[in-house]
């Protein structure tokens, strides 16, 4: 049955929270302050908070950086995945994801209809994986970034929750870059 396993320890992760737009500041960034507030709240370390504009190479730059950290174990974003000429950030996802996690977008569309209905077909909400660093971006909007964490996220990113959670994989994400045994 799913839920929390009450007899495993909590394993907080360092989570580093980027917000994408072109009108906030640090000060105004109501959607970054959310999911800071609430990963701090769970337990977990906020690696850094960072607000930069809506354009890709921006993006990916500060994507790379973070993904090349070895002290940063996952990403969220907000903001950006809209349809509009300025949303680009499932275009910069692309450029560094190795994985994509599909059922991330397509759970938090699902959960999203329940608050705005028809309306979440805007949404590009999306995620991956990148040198072992999970990455997942949410839309900008204050309910978005509380349906992304305290429905999905929360969950995924505490090693408790069963039947199974993204934390528990992560030693076993860069497999891939391991060299591989000579027969």
């Amino acid at each position: 049955m799913a839920g929390i396993d009450e007899t495993k320890a909590f394993l907080p992760i360092n989570i580093a929270v980027l917000t994408v737009s072109d009108t906030r500041t640090l000060e105004t960034d109501t959607s970054g302050k959310i999911l800071a507030d609430r990963i701090t709240a769970m337990g977990h370390k906020l690696t850094e908070r960072v607000v930069i504009t809506d354009d890709v190479p921006v993006i990916v730059a500060k994507l790379r950086q973070w993904i090349a950290d070895p002290n940063v174990d996952c990403i969220i974003t907000s903001g950006g995945t809209g349809v509009t000429g300025r949303d680009v950030t499932p275009e910069a996802f692309k450029q560094v994801c190795e994985k994509e996690i599909p059922g991330f977008g397509e759970l938090f569309r699902w959960i999203s209809w329940k608050n705005i209905g028809t309306s979440t077909v805007q949404s590009r909400a999306t995620a991956g994986v990148a040198n072992g660093t999970y990455l997942f971006a949410l839309p900008g909007s204050n309910g978005a970034v509380k349906d992304g964490w305290d429905e999905i996220l929360k969950y995924q990113l505490d090693v408790r929750h069963k039947p199974c959670n993204f934390v528990e994989l992560m030693p076993r994400l860069k497999e891939h870059l391991w060299p591989k045994p000579k027969i």
